[in-house]
């Protein structure tokens, strides 16, 4: 099974289309031989069911990923 499988089929069409995006966005990062963390599965899960937003998504990558400031 692929990353999203579950999605394709769905009867809603915007889940549908938002795998397909996440899942090409992720097949680009393959590309180039680098995996994309569990945390950016999550957040792009979220994303497909419509718990979050695009925005919220980019926040939340920026957040966690976020280098502590050096004193």
């Amino acid at each position: 099974m692929h990353i999203f499988d579950e999605y394709l089929n769905d009867e809603n069409v915007d889940k549908r289309e938002r795998a397909k995006l996440w899942r090409t966005s992720i097949g680009l990062q393959a590309v180039d031989n680098l995996t994309v963390s569990g945390f950016l599965i999550e957040m792009a899960r979220k994303h497909i069911e419509g718990e979050i937003s695009m925005d919220e998504v980019s926040r939340m990558i920026n957040e966690h990923y976020k280098k502590p400031k050096e004193s």
